[in-house]
């Protein structure tokens, strides 16, 4: 039997929130016992109140981290032991995927229907992938001929510091601890302050996993408290980021002002998607809704740009404006939702400001209104935005939202120019069966990842992250795990 809105209504109102700092194995309050609310974006509604981590607590998870990696109790485990432990915790998330999927919902408003078939399942996916590669890395000897042996190893770091952002709460915590915790090391998540309900639920899932205390703590808090505090810690070794190019920056001063410790950006993006004459016009429009009204619009590798031939403009505008207005923000807890709240009152009003200011230099083409349902006025529709100057805010700003800027080329070179035109380099889309000029023009595009005829391609098996500022180092692959390991040479003369 299908599960309907009725049903979503009647689990959420019964859910259970795990609202402490997980700190060596166990729920903790802040030290000062502070809290924040965490709210619902559909509803406005204040779902719970959650401990609110600071230097203090930062300080008390590192400690655990460091006691569990110097114990070996996690790091000195055979590969094969940490395969089984990491395979059940994918398995528990698949175990509770109701559960998982509505924590994130109603911490974020990502509709039900995405978070049952995309994200609680990927993450579990992405979990057991890198379970499942972990055993299969291998050491290195150099050839050093005579009675010497040289052994490069790669070596676990020691503690992890994670934050992650509020898009994809459940999933961007497991891009980064899956191979941080494969490889052997600990880790202290720090969620976005907006979603901390599935992180939190995580570890507890972990614990029961048979990961043993200390290995993954997870300290709930305000960035500019519980995140500063991690990233100036004297004691973590790596600090992995998804977020803002902003933050990220913060994040690169603050290893400068304390012990230098590699930071792994994954930050903004202004993803274009070029589409070619000869290209599958229908297909293309189809793909460049989804790819930047999927999840309101707030991904880091929205496809946010459609950049056209010019002989194709009025038609890839009409397309595109019947696929915006297609699309009605509704109640996220509807499995028939397609587009539910952006994640916040405060982000809403953000996004609305760019389009306010968008209609003084551009053609607005659809959408361009703030809805309020209830107590929220989180919802904002679909935008599409046309005849848009390359210079311009709408042009050049990652707005995180629901609104798509259409703009034209002459020929290959004008496409490339437009499309590099940007501080950032995520990703990009070209449209075309001209294989050739696909190849070619792959190589032009300043991105991490270049998708032909689709947008936003995806998986644990390719390498993810950016170009320019969009940041450095990969997410997923077993590129991922070089970030959270060192090389270690042992030389032996025998």
């Amino acid at each position: 039997m299908s599960r309907t809105v009725e049903h979503f209504t009647t689990a959420a109102a019964v859910l259970s929130f795990r609202t402490g700092c997980w700190i060596d194995g166990r729920f903790m309050p802040a030290q000062d016992n502070a809290r924040f609310e965490t709210i619902n974006p559909a509803t406005g509604e204040v779902l719970t109140d959650i401990a609110r981590g600071k230097a203090a607590d930062i300080e008390l998870a590192v400690a655990s981290g460091r006691k569990a990696f110097r114990s070996r109790v996690w790091s000195g485990m055979t590969p094969a032991g940490r395969k089984t432990i990491l395979l059940r915790l994918a398995q528990l998330l698949r175990d509770h995927l109701e559960e998982m999927a509505l924590l994130d919902t109603l911490d974020v408003g990502k509709p039900i229907a995405d978070t049952l078939s995309i994200d609680v399942p990927g993450a579990a996916d992405i979990l057991q992938w890198h379970a499942e590669a972990l055993d299969k890395i291998y050491d290195e000897i150099a050839p050093t001929g005579g009675r010497d042996l040289a052994m490069i190893r790669k070596v676990p770091l020691g503690v992890v510091g994670v934050v992650v952002p509020w898009n994809f709460p459940l999933d961007l915590a497991i891009w980064k601890i899956a191979p941080a915790l494969a490889v052997g090391n600990s880790v202290v998540l720090k969620p976005a302050e907006q979603s901390p309900l599935s992180a939190l639920r995580l570890a507890e899932l972990a614990a029961e996993a048979g990961l043993p205390e200390g290995v993954l703590n997870v300290v709930p808090g305000l960035g500019h408290e519980a995140g500063q505090a991690l990233g100036l810690h004297q004691d973590v070794d790596c600090l992995a980021f998804t977020g803002s190019t902003e933050t990220g920056k913060r994040f690169l001063r603050y290893a400068g002002e304390s012990n230098l410790k590699p930071v792994w950006l994954e930050t903004g993006g202004k993803s274009p998607s070029l589409v070619f004459p000869d290209a599958d016009l229908e297909a293309a429009a189809e793909r460049a809704a989804w790819g930047i009204f999927f999840n309101q619009g707030q991904i880091c590798s929205a496809n946010s740009r459609l950049i056209v031939h010019e002989s194709l403009a009025d038609e890839m505008i009409a397309r595109l404006k019947g696929k915006a207005e297609a699309l009605v923000p509704r109640n996220p807890l509807d499995p028939a939702t397609l587009l539910g709240p952006m994640v916040s009152n405060e982000h809403a009003d953000r996004v609305a400001g760019f389009i306010q200011s968008g209609r003084e230099y551009a053609r607005l083409v659809a959408g361009g209104g703030q809805i309020s349902i209830g107590r929220s006025r989180a919802y904002v529709q679909p935008t599409v935005f046309a005849d848009v100057p390359p210079d311009c805010v709408l042009a050049r700003e990652e707005i995180f939202g629901p609104v798509l800027v259409i703009q034209t080329f002459r020929d290959e070179d004008h496409a490339v120019a437009l499309a590099n035109d940007t501080v950032y380099g995520l990703a990009a889309s070209l449209w075309t069966r001209d294989l050739g000029r696909a190849l070619s023009l792959s190589e032009r595009l300043e991105a991490g990842t270049i998708s032909v005829n689709t947008v936003d391609a995806l998986s644990p098996m390719t390498p993810f992250g950016g170009l320019k500022q969009s940041g450095y180092g990969r997410d997923l692959s077993l590129h991922s795990f070089d970030k959270y390991t060192a090389l270690k040479t042992v030389w032996v003369k025998y």
